[in-house]
């Protein structure tokens, strides 16, 4: 398989030259991206074949964190298998255009990495009972911390009937962000979701189980590739989907699918997507008679106002609020755990100047 079919281009190729300059077992290395990953297997199509990978031992001791390491999306440098059936290993993670993360469910400072190399990201919400606006104001969130531009795709359309106004709803809190209404069963908005996704174009389908993100993906297949199920009761989705995985389609594009979701923390510097993810509230507090207005009961609040006159939801507000109050934890977890590796190192250092002091004393 081509690598310009996966999505290879001029800016990989500076990418390549300046990795494999500084790596000395270079000539044995061929690229390739990661398009599986399932229970921490990953498996790596390369120009040639692919090859189940794990990443190095090298590449592990130098990675600062999980964030370093390969997952869905990357382009990776890797020593193939010396026999055809052994495992590939990656050296190299090649640099990332976006990466989508979050925070991993039911932890305080772990993240997953959801996807990397990404131009558009889906973010898939149901019609049929799934439709949350609070839920879509904190998917944006990501999605724009991700480097990636996000597009809000309303499924199951041909089950709502006020698909249009849920539309212009989610256009009021999302303003310069794309909102499709579309039905993977009738065809309504699969072409315009096609449009985005050019050749050499990578998309990634984001949302909770049960919004049809995998009979989405068949459908942009044009082929039964990914097993789906029926909602389960009370609207709650299955989780059928037990992988992420890259797929090529027929026009050249490319798109992920993945397992659903049910929480999206905040994991990272959302400083600025909070802002695209807001700029209506933000601009609103521009007007506030305090810089450090925390639109609360302070006096000449301009954010408290529009709430008062109807210009801004009260529960759009708090939802702002409550996002802001997770990136600051964030902030602060980050900053500890900064701290304390800052601590760990000067502690070495001066472990290592007094045993040099102490030697040289001694005349060793």
């Amino acid at each position: 398989m081509p690598l310009e079919t996966l999505g290879w281009g001029p800016d990989l190729d500076l990418a390549l030259s300046n990795t494999v300059s500084q790596s000395s077992s270079s000539s044995t290395l061929v690229p390739g991206r990661v398009v599986r990953q399932q229970r921490g297997l990953l498996t790596v199509q390369t120009a040639g074949a692919a090859f189940l990978a794990r990443a190095s031992g090298r590449l592990l001791h130098q990675a600062q964190g999980a964030e370093a390491l390969p997952t869905v999306g990357d382009w990776v440098l890797l020593q193939p298998p010396a026999s055809g059936d052994g495992e590939a290993l990656m050296h190299a993670v090649l640099p990332r255009r976006s990466l989508l993360k979050r925070r991993e469910a039911g932890s305080e400072h772990d993240g997953q990495l959801i996807a990397a190399n990404v131009d558009v990201v889906f973010l898939v919400m149901g019609l049929d009972g799934n439709f949350n606006p609070r839920r879509i104001e904190r998917a944006l969130t990501l999605a724009w911390n991700s480097g990636a531009t996000p597009v809000v795709l309303l499924s199951k359309a041909d089950l709502a009937d006020d698909a249009a106004e849920r539309v212009l709803e989610v256009e009021a809190l999302a303003p310069g962000v794309d909102v499709l209404a579309v039905s993977a069963r009738t065809g309504l908005g699969v072409e315009d979701v096609r449009s985005r996704l050019p050749p050499g174009r990578t998309g990634v389908l984001l949302g909770s189980s049960g919004v049809g993100k995998s009979t989405l993906a068949n459908r942009l297949l044009d082929a039964a590739r990914l097993v789906t199920q029926p909602v389960g009761p009370e609207d709650k989705g299955r989780h059928t989907t037990t992988h992420r995985e890259l797929f090529v389609l027929e026009q050249g594009g490319l798109v992920i699918d993945g397992p659903g979701m049910r929480e999206l923390g905040l994991w990272g510097d959302e400083e600025e997507a909070l802002s695209n993810a807001f700029a209506d509230v933000l601009a609103l507090a521009t007007g506030c008679r305090f810089s450090d207005c925390g639109h609360q009961n302070e006096p000449g609040c301009a954010v408290r106002a529009a709430v008062e006159d109807g210009t801004l939801s009260e529960e759009r507000r708090a939802s702002f609020e409550k996002l802001q109050r997770e990136q600051a934890f964030q902030h602060r977890q980050t900053d500890a755990a900064a701290q304390r590796a800052h601590k760990r190192v000067e502690r070495a250092r001066s472990n290592q100047g007094w045993a040099l002091t102490r030697s040289k004393r001694r005349g060793d």
